[in-house]
C-alpha cells in the first residue's frame, strides 16, 4: 500500500494556472497547464463562479480538459487553476448507510459524517502472488446462484442481459440478503427516476444500513460517471483492508465503458472496435482486477453487463466475460414466463464452484443440470407433441421433474433463502431424482429423442 510520503511526491503545486484557448466539442483546450491526466481543475468564469473539470489528455503543448458541467459563461482567456493532482476520497465507517455522487459529495441531505481518512481513487492492482485462493462460499440470498452457480468470497461474476430483464432487482435482493459484511453499490448511468426506486424498493432500509451507494446518473458528464466507478471500488478496498467481506455491485460496467469511450474520443483516440477506442479495453481489466481476496479481507464483485441487442458476443460483453471468474445470463424468454429470477442456468457458469462445494453438492448440481439440458434438447418435440414417451429415459425423467425443478429455481421477490437452505434443497431434489432412476450416473448423457 502506498504511504502518505509516496502520495506527497506526486502532488503538484496547487497554484498551477493555465488559460482557455479554444473549445473542441465539449473539450476545453488549455495552454500553459502541465497538469497530469486525472487531475481536477477549476475553470474560472467572469462572474466569479467556477466550473470543475478533469484533465483527460494532451495535444502537442496543450492540455485537454473535460468539464463536469455546462460550459455556459466560459470564454477564451479564462483562467484554469489546479485543484487536486491526485484524485482521492474521504473514507470511514460513517459512510455506511449513505448515498454519494461521483464527486464524493453526499446526496441524501443528511449531515456529512466525520471521515478520518483519505485514500486515492486509483490504487495499483494487488500483486497476483499475494492473493489467497478462493476457498469459501459467499451466500448471496438467491437460491439458484447459491445452489447451482456457487460464488466464493473474492470471486468476480458478471450479470449479463438485455434491458428490462431484472438486473437491478437481482442486485437489490443480494444486497439485502447476502452474507457479506458490507455492500458497496455503484449505480452508473442509471435514469434519474430509477435511483430512488432502487434505494426504496429494491435495496430497502435493511440493505441500506450496511451499504454505501455511489450514484452517477446518465445525464452526468462522462468523467463523473467514470470517477464514480473508481470511487466505489476505493471505498470497497477501504472496508476490505479492515478485514471485511465486501460485496461490490456495479450497475452497469457497460455504461462505465461508454463513459471511457466519450473521454477517449474527446482526447483524440481513434475508434477501433465498433466505435470503442483502445483505452476502453485497457480500462476494463484494471477496474475488474481491483476486486478479489487479500490476506485482510475480500471484495466479491458482481458487475451487470447491458448486452447490446441481446448479443453476448458484442465487444464489451466479450471482454468482460473473458476477464471475470464466471457469468450469469438473464434470459428474456424466462422473464416473459414470469420466471424470477430469470437466470438461464445452462448458459451460466461459476468457474470457482468446484473449489467451494462438497462432492455431494457438486453431484447434485450436475444431476439437475443434466435434466435441464435433456429437456431443452427435446423441448421442440415436447411442445408440439412429437416426443414419444420411453424413447429416452433421461428426457422422460426431465419431463417428470420439470415442475419440481422449476419450483426450486424460482424465488419470489422478497423471499430470503440462506446458503444452507439452498444447498439442502438442491440435495433433497437430486435424491428424489436418483431414487426414481437409480441407474442415473454423472457420465450419462441424453440420446437424441425420437419422433412418433
Amino acid at each position: 500500500m502506498l504511504t502518505l510520503e509516496d502520495h506527497v511526491r506526486h502532488v503538484l503545486p496547487v497554484g498551477l494556472r493555465g488559460t482557455v484557448t479554444r473549445f473542441v466539442g465539449l473539450t476545453v483546450v488549455v495552454s500553459d497547464f502541465p497538469a497530469p491526466v486525472g487531475a481536477l481543475c477549476r475553470i474560472r468564469r467572469d462572474d466569479g463562479s467556477s466550473l470543475t473539470g478533469e484533465v483527460v489528455g494532451f495535444r502537442e503543448k496543450e492540455t485537454l480538459v473535460l468539464p463536469y458541467g455546462h460550459l455556459s459563461g466560459v470564454r477564451l482567456g479564462n483562467a484554469v487553476e489546479l485543484a487536486q493532482s491526485v484524485p482521492s476520497v474521504r473514507v470511514g465507517p460513517g459512510l455506511l448507510g449513505r448515498v454519494l455522487d461521483g464527486r464524493g459529495c453526499f446526496l441524501d441531505g443528511r449531515p456529512a459524517p466525520v471521515l478520518p481518512q483519505r485514500v486515492p481513487t486509483a490504487l495499483p492492482v494487488t500483486h497476483p502472488l499475494t492473493r489467497p485462493r478462493i476457498d469459501s462460499p459467499l451466500g448471496t440470498g438467491i437460491r439458484v446462484i447459491d445452489a447451482l452457480l456457487t460464488c466464493g468470497k473474492g470471486q468476480r461474476l458478471g450479470i449479463f442481459s438485455g434491458s428490462g430483464v431484472g438486473k437491478s432487482v437481482l442486485l437489490g435482493q443480494m444486497a439485502q440478503y447476502s452474507s457479506a459484511d458490507v455492500n458497496v453499490v455503484a449505480l452508473i448511468g442509471e435514469r434519474g427516476r430509477e435511483v430512488r426506486e432502487f434505494l426504496e424498493r429494491d435495496l430497502g432500509q435493511r440493505g441500506l444500513r450496511r451499504s454505501v451507494v455511489v450514484v452517477a446518473t446518465s445525464d452526468e458528464p462522462a468523467p463523473v460517471r467514470l470517477r464514480a466507478a473508481h470511487l466505489a471500488i476505493s471505498i470497497a478496498e477501504y472496508f476490505r483492508d479492515r478485514g471485511k467481506d465486501v460485496l461490490l455491485m456495479v450497475d452497469s460496467i457497460t455504461r462505465v465503458a461508454l463513459a471511457q469511450r466519450e473521454i477517449g474520443l474527446s482526447a483524440g483516440e481513434p475508434p477501433a472496435t465498433r466505435g470503442f477506442p483502445p483505452s476502453v479495453f485497457a480500462l476494463l481489466p484494471r477496474l475488474l482486477e481491483r476486486s478479489g481476496r487479500t490476506e485482510q479481507g475480500s471484495i466479491t464483485g458482481f458487475y451487470s453487463v447491458l448486452v447490446e441487442a441481446d448479443d453476448p458476443n458484442e465487444p464489451i460483453s466479450d471482454t468482460v466475460r473473458g476477464t471475470l471468474d464466471g457469468h450469469i445470463w438473464l434470459s428474456r424468454r424466462l422473464a416473459h414466463q414470469a420466471h424470477w429470477p430469470a437466470i438461464d442456468v445452462l448458459a451460466s457458469i461459476s468457474r470457482c464452484m468446484n473449489d467451494l462445494v462438497s462432492k455431494e453438492h457438486r453431484d447434485a448440481a450436475d444431476t439437475i443440470k443434466r435434466l435441464l439440458a435433456a429437456y431443452r434438447e427435446a423441448e421442440d418435440l415436447i411442445s408440439v407433441g412429437a416426443y414419444q414417451s420411453g424413447s429416452n429415459p433421461l428426457v422422460d425423467l426431465a419431463i417428470r421433474f420439470r415442475d419440481p425443478i422449476n419450483h426450486f429455481l424460482r424465488q419470489a421477490i422478497g423471499e430470503q433463502v440462506s446458503f444452507r437452505e439452498a444447498v439442502d434443497g438442491l440435495i433433497r431434489l437430486a435424491r428424489e431424482v436418483k431414487a426414481s432412476a437409480p441407474s442415473l450416473q454423472p457420465e450419462q448423457s441424453a440420446a437424441p429423442p425420437t419422433r412418433k
